[in-house]
């Protein structure tokens, strides 16, 4: 038996010594860092690219400028054809090349085929003759063997390195840039000529006409503007008016619950006296607080009203407006008007002088405009 296995045994280390000796760290390492190595190629390429093509050697990033025209009809009857110029920056005009290594596949297969063959055969062959008795005999004979052993090997390797590349498109940090830079550009104007509703040039006296009307509708422009930017400087006043408001009446809140908590604990500890005046006092806390929530309620829901009532009164006042008609709730739980010395006054009466300097400009733009917006409307009918 063992000389049957032996052989077998050292087939099977023939067979691992074909994997002896292979440079796996190589036939595996090698195209991983050829891929690293080529990453950071493609990645220096992009860089290149950005900086040469879209940045000069200041560092200010370079524009295309593209020019078009912009006709628009006026109300007098004319055509406003004005020349415009717009100027991008390259970047956003051209593709920039952003290659890059998404997949590295390696394949290295062995396969090793070895068989073996056994035939053996024997042959017998025999013969017999003679005579019985008197008889002559003879016996004649013959035995033959045939063997035969076929082993044969097959060995095969495969190895396949598979590289994947993509190109990403602008990367996220440019692209954040364009976004901010595409949001300050606008169009400026180059010329602008008036024409009249055919294309054709004004007369002169149509032409000091159209001039007049355009230079009214500029100013209509600018007075909208300017009401629009004080009117979000009054709406942030307002909100902070509204804000301490509520930050005062939580204030209040609290006073009344630790009154009515204080009050509580004496009811049922003594006589049914004193539970009827305990109960008599919580009543009052509630209705005290009741009318100190409403006004200062009143005051959030309709501030910018009190505020513009205030705002005809030429001189500033000195303290938190009494039409504002605030309440306080005092250590004791009773109702009183709303003074100095409550923890938001100085805050709110900041924020008053402030909000009622707002609706003062929000109210000489609006006269100004209507204004502006009178003067065009009598050009335009020829009052002028």
């Amino acid at each position: 038996m063992d000389e049957i296995q032996a052989p077998e045994r050292r087939d099977n280390m023939a067979i691992a010594e074909q994997f002896t000796g292979l440079p796996m760290e190589q036939l595996i390492g090698a195209p991983l860092r050829a891929a690293a190595d080529a990453s950071l190629q493609l990645a220096e390429s992009t860089a290149e690219f950005i900086g040469k093509v879209g940045f000069d050697g200041k560092g200010n990033v370079r524009t295309a400028a593209f020019g078009y025209q912009s006709c628009s009809p006026n109300e007098d009857g004319t055509r406003s054809l004005e020349q415009m110029q717009v100027e991008i920056p390259l970047l956003a005009v051209v593709p920039v090349p952003n290659l890059q290594v998404d997949q590295v596949n390696l394949l290295f297969d062995i396969e090793v085929k070895q068989s073996q063959r056994r035939e053996s055969s024997i042959e017998l062959n025999a013969g017999a003759s003679g005579k019985l008795g008197a008889l002559k005999v003879g016996i004649t004979g013959s035995v033959s063997a045939h063997q035969t052993n076929t082993r044969s090997t097959d060995n095969s390797a495969k190895y396949h390195v598979d590289i994947r590349a993509a190109n990403h498109g602008t990367p996220e940090g440019l692209a954040r840039v364009l976004d901010m830079i595409a949001a300050s550009m606008t169009p400026l104007l180059v010329n602008s000529a008036l024409k009249d509703e055919n294309g054709q040039p004004l007369s002169e006296q149509a032409q000091a006409r159209a001039e007049r009307l355009r230079e009214l509708r500029s100013g209509i422009s600018v007075a909208e503007r300017q009401l629009r930017a004080a009117k979000e400087g009054l709406d942030l006043s307002l909100l902070r008016l509204r804000k301490l408001a509520a930050a005062q009446l939580n204030v209040y809140r609290e006073t009344a619950g630790r009154l009515s908590e204080e009050m509580r604990e004496l009811e049922g500890q003594d006589t049914d006296v004193v539970d009827s005046q305990v109960r008599q006092q919580l009543s009052d806390y509630s209705g005290a607080m009741e009318t100190v929530r409403r006004s200062w309620e009143t005051f959030g829901s309709r501030t910018g009203d009190f505020l513009r009532l205030l705002a005809d009164n030429r001189q500033a006042p000195e303290e938190v407006s009494g039409q504002f008609a605030l309440k306080a709730l005092d250590q004791w739980g009773s109702v009183v008007p709303y003074g100095d010395g409550e923890i938001y006054y100085g805050e709110i009466k900041e924020a008053q002088g402030i909000a009622l300097k707002n609706q003062r400009r929000v109210d000489r733009l609006e006269e100004e405009l209507l204004g502006v917006r009178a003067e065009y409307s009598d050009a335009l009918c020829g009052q002028e």
